[in-house]
């Protein structure tokens, strides 16, 4: 990431390497990675905290599991952000040059790993419940409620933390002079299962099956306007948003990490980053790309919901404004207007018999 001397650091040299061997790829980004990731730091963690809270509202308001999901996402973004992103690109990386203890860099390895372990894995459970909510909604009223949801999210948590713990001997892809050794591709290849296959496949799968039920249900209704030659029932729009929202923070997060999944797999069969300065190139990009997806899904969710936008707005100007605007009843409007008509139709009838009954006696006159 930051532009090392082109030699091995000491104490990491291994007897046998011929020199070439030893030379350091040097980072052609130069101080633009740490300028980014400063940016993404600054714009991120404001901008997650306060999703977390525009979430916890809808959440506390609605008792839907869906912003349950959305915030244990959010949650994982934020401890990704500060593990991987300020604690290890910039002071580890960029103001302490990896100096410091082996024990508290592979100490924070495992957080780095655990952390984003759970901002991935914390989708997988919005994405069942959303599958469940279109495809099965009488099963999905029935096991998916606030409760269970919490304890998902606490297992989920759990097992990212347990899942980190084997990373504590995840080797330095920039400084290491070594070719990797089959520990390094027995991590890599559960790296990438875990952050990317497994969980890519369970979208994958999940995602069609919405879709090809959206579709089934959309042509069976078009069906039956056309038999019945009635009108056109409108969907729901709700329904709608939600699996508009899914879609899209799945396939973003499919599309900002793919690169890195790539390089590291190159970097494991191919060439390894130390050796080949393009693959440093690349690993830096893509670690660049994949941690971007850690600060977008609040411009998804703003674009996507109109209850979000609504009460980020309350947010930010201090106010507990209501989810919904309270809208008075067709009937309850009526009942004042009908009453006071009555009542000025029975006054108006009244006076036109008191004057019929008055009117005889008001014509005839003495004579």
């Amino acid at each position: 990431m930051i532009d090392w001397p082109n030699m091995t650091a000491p104490g990491r040299q291994e007897p046998g390497l011929k020199p070439e061997e030893l030379q350091r790829s040097k980072c052609v980004l130069g101080f633009i990675p740490v300028v980014y990731y400063s940016i993404l730091l600054c714009v991120g963690v404001p901008v997650n905290i306060l999703t977390a809270v525009a979430l916890s509202r809808l959440a506390s308001r609605t008792k839907k599991t869906l912003y349950y999901y959305l915030l244990a996402v959010t949650g994982s973004d934020i401890l990704s952000q500060l593990f991987i992103i300020f604690v290890g690109f910039l002071l580890e990386t960029a103001v302490f040059h990896r100096q410091i203890p082996a024990v508290l860099l592979h100490t924070v390895s495992v957080a780095e790993f655990a952390s984003n372990h759970a901002s991935i894995w914390s989708t997988v459970p919005l994405t069942v419940d959303r599958y469940v909510a279109l495809c099965h909604p009488l099963l999905h009223r029935q096991i998916c409620y606030p409760a269970r949801a919490r304890r998902i999210i606490t297992v989920v948590l759990a097992l990212s933390f347990v899942s980190g713990l084997p990373f504590f001997w995840w080797s330095d892809m920039w400084r290491n002079s070594r070719p990797p050794t089959s520990l390094d591709a027995f991590l890599i290849w559960t790296h990438v299962t875990i952050i990317y296959f497994v969980p890519c496949s369970i979208f994958l799968v999940l995602n069609s099956l919405i879709i090809c039920t959206l579709r089934t249900r959309r042509r069976r209704r078009r069906q039956h306007c056309q038999d019945e030659r009635g009108p056109k029932p409108v969907p729901s729009s709700r329904l709608g948003k939600s699996t508009a929202m899914l879609l899209a923070i799945t396939s973003v997060f499919f599309v900002l990490w793919a690169p890195r999944t790539i390089v590291v797999i190159y970097h494991l069969y191919v060439s390894s980053v130390h050796r080949d300065w393009r693959v440093h190139l690349a690993y830096d990009l893509s670690n660049m790309l994949a941690m971007l997806n850690t600060a977008v899904n609040f411009f998804l969710y703003c674009f996507v919901s109109k209850p979000f936008r609504g009460v980020v707005r309350d947010v930010v100007l201090l106010r507990g404004g209501a989810l919904y605007p309270r809208r008075v009843p067709a009937q309850h409007q009526t009942q004042p207007n009908a009453s006071m008509s009555s009542l000025c139709s029975g006054n108006a009838k009244r006076l036109q018999r008191e004057s019929a009954l008055l009117s005889p006696q008001r014509t005839k006159k003495p004579s």
